[in-house]
């Protein structure tokens, strides 16, 4: 027992050193997966049931019929920067069922010219070498009914590896927890990220932190935290599908996002901020989907300091058959910026056709 304490005790003081808590980390894990849900603008909590919802919340793996596999590539800032994702689920009994899912995002070919100028102060482009940094999420998912009647919950236990060329690479952990319920064809979920805080633990690279080190007076004078934090954030999510007697439905779903922070967000207090996003469905024979939402409300303060609400409507469309999900979408169309507007790609398939 006193060994056990020792540890805890040791453990505490590692995490404590040299921290920082960041209002916006491991945020590529926050930009979202799955076409057919970022047409929807994310508003997918409460009814996922998918391979994707290792990702959206675990506890809609239990919808899962057979083994699934997901592909997802997006390009954004004008191609600078790639999005992938890969996840397979697949259930385990009649009660439970479980998901692994991969998150790359990464800018490659960067040019590294700290050593531009040699120590004579002549340009050398001979010094000039290429670095990546990129991001690395891997999800393990668990998810099980409970004993009451249509209550079921997910865990996620994630690892993050995060890489600058040379110069910093860490490595990270944390658990996510989410629920699902269904009453009267209601759907409600509750999906509770980074619930323990997900810790990064950083290695800089000294030799090369001392080659910038004096790049700018004043500026990189001394090793950054060794260790980020991030903060949990929640979602609540209520969604009902319509049936209609011509072969045709309609998914409204709508999402509270909450972050425990004061943020832009249309709600925001010291103690939480809320962005709302809605979203909807529209399907023909389970073949054709359209798809539209609108999300990420902000407060957007202007050149002239004055203010106006902003937001991101999005719009999808899907097609379907015998096990084949394809699914584009075109998000951030309130951009005026055409270098931002981001076209994504997803495929989803059911591996029960090759049997």
């Amino acid at each position: 027992m006193k060994k056990l304490l020792c540890l805890a005790f040791i453990l505490a003081i590692t995490v404590s050193y040299s921290q920082a808590v960041r209002k916006y980390s491991n945020e590529f894990m926050n930009i979202g997966v799955d076409a057919a849900a970022l047409g929807m603008s994310n508003a997918v909590v409460a009814h996922t049931n998918d391979v994707n919802s290792g990702y959206w919340n675990p506890a809609g793996l239990i919808g899962l019929e057979d083994g699934q596999i997901a592909l997802m590539h997006a390009s954004y800032f004008a191609n600078i920067a790639q999005y992938d994702y890969a996840a397979y689920g697949k259930p385990i009994d009649n009660e439970s069922a479980w998901g692994f899912s991969l998150i790359r995002f990464g800018v490659d070919d960067i040019l590294n010219t700290t050593q531009l100028i040699d120590a004579n102060g002549n340009i050398d482009y001979n010094r000039v070498s290429k670095f990546s940094t990129a991001d690395y999420g891997a999800t393990f998912s668990y998810a099980r009914k409970l004993k009451l009647p249509g209550f079921q919950y997910g865990v996620n236990a994630k690892i993050i590896r995060r890489v600058i060329g040379d110069f910093a690479n860490s490595w990270g952990f944390g658990f996510d927890v989410g629920f699902q319920f269904e009453r009267n064809d209601w759907k409600f979920g509750l999906m509770l990220r980074d619930i323990t805080t997900t810790y990064n633990v950083w290695s800089i690279n000294e030799e090369e932190y001392n080659k910038i080190k004096g790049a700018v007076a004043g500026q990189n004078q001394e090793l950054p935290e060794s260790t980020e934090i991030t903060l949990p954030k929640a979602q609540f999510g209520i969604s009902k599908k319509f049936e209609f007697h011509n072969e045709t439905s309609l998914l409204a779903s709508g999402n509270l996002n909450m972050q425990f922070a004061r943020t832009n967000d249309i709600f925001s207090t010291d103690f939480v901020s809320i962005d709302p996003a809605i979203g909807f469905e529209y399907g023909y024979t389970d073949l054709v989907f359209l798809r539209a939402g609108v999300g990420n409300f902000q407060n957007v303060t202007q050149i002239d300091n004055s203010k106006k609400v902003g937001f991101q409507p999005n719009i999808g469309l899907g097609f379907k058959y015998k096990g084949i999900q394809i699914d584009y979408a075109l998000t951030d169309l309130g951009n005026q910026s055409a270098a931002l507007y981001s076209n994504i790609f997803s495929v989803k398939v059911d591996l029960s056709i090759f049997r």
